[in-house]
């Protein structure tokens, strides 16, 4: 997900991140252009699970998960990881937004069903359409409810792009609890979208 070739150093990101938290107005100047790259990667990777002929580009989309973080008025992170995770979760709820907002035009808000296999979880089933979004987000809500750690390791994994390792690490468990965890929460999520059909 973010390369260690990358010329960035993580730790400055976080420092930055940090110091834009507390106020540092320097520090919040400096934290988008070092940011921008894997943000845009990310916001890539978020729009290629969406269906073909989407008008929202990755740039677009980065600017708005942007200034939804705050923009300027960075609010104080954890880490580098917390703030690459709001941003994901930013571009989600941008899409989701965006997709009920073009759902409601085009079907008065009524939803169809769609195939538990263009969830999004099958590597090979990328496309999205605006339905399958908002039934996946309404299944991925659910399980927040249900249980918000196996939730996160769906969003820290699926949506921000981590390694079984990176999720275990930022979530402070062990490999093996997040295997577990992400398996339980594709066949929740798997059932739960089969119930909403």
């Amino acid at each position: 997900m973010w390369p260690e070739d990358h010329r960035v150093n993580p730790g400055e990101i976080t420092l930055l991140l940090r110091r834009a938290g507390e106020g540092d107005a320097q520090a919040a100047d400096r934290i988008l252009p070092l940011v921008y790259e894997e943000l845009r990667r990310l916001a890539a990777a978020r729009m290629a699970q969406e269906a073909p002929g989407q008008t929202l580009q990755p740039t677009a989309l980065v600017h708005e998960a942007w200034l939804r973080l705050g923009g300027e008025a960075q609010p104080e992170w954890k880490s580098r990881a917390h703030f690459f995770f709001a941003a994901a979760e930013a571009m989600r709820r941008i899409l989701v937004d965006k997709a009920r907002r073009k759902h409601a035009l085009r079907h008065g808000g009524a939803l169809q069903k769609v195939s538990a296999s263009a969830t999004g979880f099958d590597v090979a089933a990328q496309d999205l359409d605006d339905e399958a979004l908002l039934r996946l987000n309404d299944a991925l809500e659910a399980l927040i409810a249900h249980d918000a750690r196996k939730a996160e390791v769906i969003k820290l994994w699926y949506l921000v792009g981590l390694t079984l390792e990176e999720v275990a690490q930022v979530l402070g468990v062990n490999e093996k609890t997040v295997r577990r965890d992400l398996a339980y929460a594709k066949a929740w999520l798997f059932d739960e979208i089969s119930r909403q059909r």
